[in-house]
């Protein structure tokens, strides 16, 4: 990314399931669902959003192997995304272990998300 404009924060929780990816994308929704990028498109290149470069940032607290790249890319509706994972989220208690919700064990999966967005 030769120019960084906008960075989005966002948090995302999957309370059943202990589903990583589902958590993940959950994040980046809360981070880019609230937001308007009016006037970017006069700065890309060629006027493109295809032209848009995307760095996601997500902190996982653990199952780094579980995470679908290719279903948290689906989170960003342009350009070309690049997902960047690192330890950090947070594991907690939800409370209950709810079978008919796939739970393993009572624990939900808390994901941090940093949308990077640039050209």
């Amino acid at each position: 990314m030769d120019q960084l404009m906008f960075i989005q924060t966002g948090m995302g929780t999957d309370v059943h399931g202990q589903n990583v990816t589902k958590a993940a994308v959950r994040a980046i929704k809360n981070a880019i669902h609230t937001n308007s990028m009016p006037g970017i498109r006069s700065v890309l290149p060629e006027q493109s959003l295809d032209n848009m470069k995307i760095n996601v940032k997500l902190a996982l607290p653990c199952d780094f192997d579980q995470l679908d790249h290719e279903e948290v890319k689906k989170a960003i509706p342009y350009g070309e995304v690049n997902i960047e994972v690192i330890e950090g989220g947070m594991l907690t208690t939800s409370g209950i272990v709810l079978e008919e919700k796939e739970d393993k064990n009572d624990l939900m999966y808390i994901v941090n998300a940093a949308i990077e967005v640039g050209y």
